[in-house]
């Protein structure tokens, strides 16, 4: 018996394409333009697996899944989108969505992802029987909650969609978000100093510390929240890799799109301050703390940097994974909140953060005096030692914070099971 399929989405071009594709594998395929008239359709018939586009004239295709999840629970659910995010991909999974898959895409991409999804679902209504009958069996024993298992579901989700998500998605659009998301980092830093540059002197070193890093904590809440690509988050797109979802070659590509990204939005806001006038708040004391600032990172020693980068990049990475088991916007913030606060309050360093922070103590050096700054000269702050003596150890370490033991160790707690194929 042939298995059949409903597409709905408005491109004709993947109407058509989809059709071309299932139809010679087999499936009876029914096609439309019309998420109402799509809906229809699911009630009245049963159909094996259901693609759906995400975004339609009129209508969010999130609410479309969900939609189509409570009127035909049995069929496989695949969402395509041609505007991939991470809280995107992960949202479609929360409301039913079996997988997900970014535009543009071959063939044999929407193949196996249906493939997967429809394979996925057996699972799932299998393990569904199995809980009924273990429940018939022994009713004393409690359902299990759905929160048990997810750090195995996050792993899977990272290695399997969002990590492949970020990989095929076109440059144009990872290059625009990338900028993006070194603006929102530049953001929480300007804030952290804008509200702790003279506070040591009245509420002591620590508090002042909690208080910038609880500031700092906006630029990555506006990441995953208003959607960018931040380089060190990326950093986990290394399960995928292990999990052979995407090639190490593909990976390094988008971090190199993303990092230097993340560079131009960053001096974006570093160059919005020193052009404001807004080093001038308290007698030009704002502009004396971000030249200190700058001062500092540039002065530490290469394994300073280096240890301080993996403690950073390691909270940060934990940040947007637990900001992943949210469902709602204010647990993504809560889940932000505490990882970002520590590492900031600690004194780690992150690469991102510093290509804000360290350029604008450069612009700002030229009008600071040694007298304004105290006893330290500004001579150190060049683009020279920004690049040698911060951002090359920072950015390794917080390679190996994310990559490592973060995304690594998840993958071997999780997924070690599949085996390792890196390709280049």
């Amino acid at each position: 018996m042939k298995q059949s399929m409903l597409i709905i989405d408005d491109e004709e071009i993947v109407l058509n394409a989809c059709q071309k594709i299932f139809t010679a594998e087999g499936f009876d395929v029914v096609i439309t333009p019309n998420p109402e008239q799509g809906l229809r359709l699911a009630s009245d018939s049963v159909y094996d697996v259901i693609l759906c586009d995400w975004k339609m004239p009129g209508f969010d295709g999130l609410d479309v899944i969900e939609e189509l999840n409570r009127r035909t629970p049995e069929s496989a659910l695949v969402m395509i989108s041609g505007y991939p995010t991470v809280g995107r991909a992960t949202e479609a999974m929360k409301r039913g969505a079996m997988d997900y898959l970014s535009k543009p895409f071959t063939p044999e991409e929407i193949s196996q992802v249906v493939k997967k999804a429809v394979q996925g679902k057996l699972n799932q209504e299998k393990h569904v029987l199995g809980r009924f009958e273990k429940i018939i069996k022994s009713l004393q024993f409690p359902i299990p909650s759905m929160e048990d298992k997810a750090p195995r579901t996050i792993a899977e989700t990272v290695a399997s969609t969002v990590g492949v998500g970020k990989a095929n998605s076109p440059w144009l659009t990872v290059t625009v978000l990338g900028v993006l998301a070194g603006s929102y980092i530049g953001f929480g830093g300007l804030l952290a100093t804008s509200i702790t540059f003279d506070m040591s002197a009245i509420a002591g070193i620590g508090l002042t510390k909690f208080m910038a890093g609880s500031a700092f904590s906006l630029g990555l809440v506006l990441v995953v929240i208003a959607g960018a690509e931040l380089f060190t988050g990326n950093n986990l797109m290394i399960s995928s890799v292990l999990t052979r979802e995407i090639t190490f070659g593909n990976m390094l590509k988008r971090w190199g799109v993303v990092y230097l990204a993340n560079f131009i939005g960053s001096l974006i806001i570093a160059l919005l301050f020193y052009f404001s006038g807004l080093w001038k708040t308290g007698s030009e004391a704002l502009g004396v703390a971000a030249v200190n600032i700058a001062l500092k990172k540039v002065e530490l020693g290469f394994n300073e940097a280096l240890f301080r980068g993996i403690g950073c990049n390691w909270l940060v990475c934990l940040a947007v994974w637990m900001a992943l088991a949210a469902r709602q916007t204010v647990g993504k913030i809560f889940a932000i909140f505490f990882p970002i606060m520590g590492f900031v309050a600690i004194g780690f360093e992150h690469c991102v953060a510093n290509m804000y922070f360290i350029p604008t103590g450069i612009f700002l050096k030229h009008w600071a005096t040694t007298a304004a700054i105290g006893n330290i000269s500004a001579d150190s702050l060049t683009w020279i030692n920004f690049l040698w003596r911060n951002l090359l150890p920072v950015t390794i370490g917080n390679v190996i914070g994310g990559g490592v033991f973060v995304g690594m160790s998840y993958w071997g707690a999780y997924l070690k099971s599949k085996p390792i194929d890196v390709k280049t």
